[in-house]
C-alpha cells in the first residue's frame, strides 16, 4: 500500500521520537521504505526533508542531514544512556581492533604496504603515538620510484570520543602523509555527521567499524584520507623514537 504525505509525516516523527540521539536522513529513509516497498523514494525525500521546519516543537535538525526529538531526553541523559549500553555490551578491548585495522589498511583500503598496531604509549608521547601505524613505500616491481611515506591511524572503542579521535589524528599529520579515524558505527548520528564533515574539511580519512566484532569488525570507509607533506624534523624524530622502543618493528617499517 503507498503511503500518503500524511502517513509518512507520521511514521517518521515516531521514528523520530525513537532515536533519542538522532536518526540521519538516509537512515530516516530506509527505515519508513523498507517495510513500504510500494511507496517511491522521492516521495519519502519530498515528505521529510522540511520536518524540523513544519513540527518546530517535535522535530529538531542538530547537524546536517540529521533529525532528532526536540525535546525528551536531553543531551546529557543521551550521552549518559549510550555511555551506559556502550560499557555493558563491550566485552572487547580497543587494543583488540588495532591489529585488524593494520590489515584493513595495507589489503582493503590498500593505502599501506605494510603495518603494524602500535597504540598504547609505545613511544612515550600522547599526542605522537599512532594506534596503528604504516609505511607505502615503493615495490622492486615499481618502475618509477617515490619517497616512503608515513600512514597514521587512530582507533577509538568509546563512541563518545570523537572529537579526542580528531584532534590525536590531526596532531599526527607532523610526521605522517596520511591519517585515518577508525570509529565505532554505535557513535551518535550528530557526531558522526560533524566528524565526517571535519575530516573532509581537514583531509582526514575515516572509516567506521562493528566493535562488538573484534575478529571481523567489517571496516567501512566513509572518507578517505588526502596526502599531506609532513614536517621531515616531526618525521626522523619519530622514526627515531620508534627505533628506541621497537627496533624489530622500526626495522620492519622502515628498511
Amino acid at each position: 500500500m503507498k503511503l500518503t504525505t500524511h502517513e509518512i509525516r507520521k511514521l517518521a516523527k515516531e521514528i523520530i521520537a525513537g532515536n533519542p540521539s538522532g536518526i540521519r536522513n538516509r537512515d530516516l529513509v530506509h527505515a519508513i521504505s523498507e517495510p513500504n516497498p510500494e511507496t517511491p523514494v522521492n516521495t519519502i525525500h519530498g515528505s521529510i526533508w522540511d520536518l524540523h521546519l513544519k513540527f518546530p516543537s517535535q522535530i529538531a535538525k542538530p547537524s546536517r542531514g540529521v533529525f532528532a526529538p526536540a525535546t525528551g531526553v536531553t543531551t546529557e541523559q543521551t550521552s549518559k544512556i549510550e555511555q551506559g549500553e556502550t560499557e555493558a555490551k563491550h566485552a572487547a578491548n580497543e587494543v583488540d581492533f588495532y591489529g585488524p585495522f593494520a590489515d584493513c589498511l595495507k589489503n582493503d583500503l590498500d593505502e599501506a604496504t605494510d603495518a603494524i598496531a602500535l597504540g598504547g604509549g609505545a613511544l612515550g608521547r600522547k599526542w605522537g603515538t599512532p594506534d596503528v601505524v604504516g609505511v607505502f613505500r615503493p615495490l622492486a616491481s615499481n618502475l618509477i620510484k617515490f619517497p616512503l611515506e608515513v600512514i597514521s591511524a587512530e582507533v577509538k572503542l568509546d563512541p563518545q570520543q570523537p572529537v579526542v579521535a580528531f584532534g590525536q589524528a590531526i596532531a599526527y599529520r607532523l610526521f605522517s602523509a596520511k591519517t585515518y579515524i577508525a570509529m565505532p558505527r554505535s557513535m551518535g548520528a550528530e557526531d558522526q555527521s560533524r566528524l565526517e564533515a571535519l575530516c573532509m574539511l581537514f583531509g582526514i580519512g575515516l572509516v567506521l567499524f562493528d566493535e562488538n566484532e573484534p575478529r571481523n569488525p567489517d571496516f567501512a570507509i566513509r572518507v578517505r584520507a588526502q596526502r599531506f607533506t609532513p614536517d621531515m624534523f616531526y618525521v626522523n624524530e619519530f622514526a627515531e623514537r620508534l627505533k628506541e622502543s621497537d627496533p624489530e618493528n622500526f626495522e620492519r617499517l622502515f628498511r
